[in-house]
């Protein structure tokens, strides 16, 4: 990759330990040195590579890595698991590399770190919203389904056999003439 693009950089962005990091082997390629020249100059310079900028993977992780991505050309087996650098060391690598295209090659990732970091940042916000607002709808449905049991129960559950007007033969009261009689 001669000038590479923020796409072409979040591609080779991956989530291991919880952490976005960027894979050796890749980041030699975009410097355009050796994988091995980028870990010696790297062990030569550890002091400025403190946890949290870079970790050696598993070779579970590697061979995991492998499988999902194909790092290697098949029937080629990993010798040495590659190395995953956070942010904050590629930011490192430019200084211990020195070149030209090292800085410049800085200058994209960092953006594209930091273009990842708002777009998570934006997804988030938006979650909470969704989260937020599917509560407010749920507490809604609750209270329309009570309005409905109520609409349900004075339609429906309080029928009963329909008042009759008027007397029944057994409530029916003498007339005035037939008490005289009795």
């Amino acid at each position: 990759m001669d000038n590479p693009t923020t796409p072409q950089l979040e591609q080779i962005i991956f989530l291991i330990r919880g952490q976005k990091v960027m894979l050796s082997t890749d980041l030699a390629r975009l410097y355009e040195v050796e994988p091995r020249a980028l870990i010696q100059a790297v062990k030569r310079n550890r002091e400025r590579f403190p946890d949290g900028f870079m970790f050696q993977l598993t070779l579970e992780e590697a061979n995991s890595l492998r499988s999902q991505f194909v790092i290697l050309k098949r029937g080629r087996h990993i010798k040495h698991a590659p190395y995953a650098f956070t942010e904050y060391g590629v930011v490192m690598l430019s200084a211990v590399l020195n070149s030209r295209r090292a800085y410049r090659i800085n200058v994209a990732v960092v953006r594209t770190f930091v273009r990842i970091r708002e777009t998570l940042s934006l997804h988030k916000e938006l979650a909470g919203k969704m989260e937020a607002l599917e509560r407010r709808i749920t507490d809604h449905d609750a209270k329309i389904q009570t309005v409905f049991d109520a609409i349900t129960e004075l339609t429906q559950g309080g029928q009963t056999a329909p008042r009759k007007i008027g007397f029944t033969p057994e409530q029916r009261a003498k007339r005035p003439d037939e008490r005289s009689n009795s």
